[in-house]
């Protein structure tokens, strides 16, 4: 073996976790290949002897580049905020102990990824690498340009406004996150009744040809046809799908069928099943439950 298929073995041993990391922080599939071909090319041109760790090394080149890439996002918006304002009405910053932060990765959920885009670049990174990775503040402080206590406020800060989902421009994506998620767990439970609870009364549910073709209703309207139909999304998972919340069936890690759901209030008033292969190679996919975080 020679050293650049060492060096691709290598690399390709981190790659789930670099892609999981850059995912989570960018909120696109696209954008996270693009920076982990970054870190390859990075990774590539350095003298990697030296290197102890190589996965941590992995992980902060790809945070590095994540960091920047949202920091150019950031620039471009017409009010950008700015880092180390306090918050006005904000409790003062406390630590939370392990247990708690672990509840906080796996219960937001699809919901985390929408509240995400309203922190600022080192919010973000800060808390994705600690609170969902477990990187120690001591090894992202160097990455946000923080000094470890530093880091620590910045995280506590932005678990802050997750919790408190505190993100008036994202009400609606936030709202349909929620609703997502509550037609995933009655879907999953099999609870018609709880599906029933996020549909509304006059629901449509459309499918495409292709999901026709496979013996899918074309359409279905009201509730309670559509909340029969729906039980057999159980095996559906949470998704950004272009950005926007969604579920999908990926059956053996393959993308199959794309739910995207219409809502008003707090009810669900559509629901678009999209099975056509080429319809599905063209979107931009994140899924975000703990299963594609490996």
């Amino acid at each position: 073996m020679d050293d650049n298929d060492w060096l691709a073995g290598q690399f390709e041993m981190h790659r789930g976790r670099m892609k999981a990391v850059a995912s989570r922080m960018l909120g696109s599939s696209t954008e996270a290949d693009d920076a982990i071909q970054e870190a390859w090319l990075r990774f590539s041109r350095s003298d990697t002897r030296s290197i102890e760790n190589l996965g941590a090394w992995l992980t902060t080149v790809v945070s590095r580049i994540c960091l920047n890439e949202l920091q150019v996002r950031r620039s471009r918006s017409a009010v950008p905020i700015d880092p180390d304002l306090p918050d006005p009405a904000a409790s003062p910053i406390t630590d939370s102990d392990p247990e708690q932060e672990a509840l906080l990765a796996d219960s937001v959920g699809l919901a985390l990824l929408v509240v995400l885009d309203t922190l600022t670049p080192a919010e973000r990174v800060a808390l994705v690498l600690h609170d969902i990775f477990g990187v120690p503040f001591d090894e992202i402080g160097p990455i946000v340009g923080r000094n470890s206590s530093a880091t620590r406020q910045l995280a506590c800060r932005a678990r802050r406004r997750v919790r408190s989902h505190a993100a008036p421009d994202e009400s609606d994506r936030l709202r349909q996150a929620t609703l997502v998620e509550a037609f995933l767990a009655a879907a999953r439970k099999g609870d018609f009744e709880g599906l029933l609870d996020v549909l509304d009364p006059d629901v449509v549910l459309r499918t495409d040809e292709t999901a026709v073709s496979l013996g899918a209703p074309a359409e279905v309207r009201g509730a309670e046809g559509a909340a029969r139909f729906l039980q057999v999304a159980r095996g559906a998972r949470p998704a950004l799908v272009d950005g926007i919340p969604a579920a999908v069936w990926m059956p053996g890690g393959q993308l199959r069928v794309v739910f995207h759901f219409t809502i008003r209030g707090d009810r669900i008033v559509a629901v678009d099943a999209v099975a056509n292969e080429e319809a599905l190679s063209q979107i931009d996919l994140v899924v975000t439950d703990r299963r594609s975080a490996t």
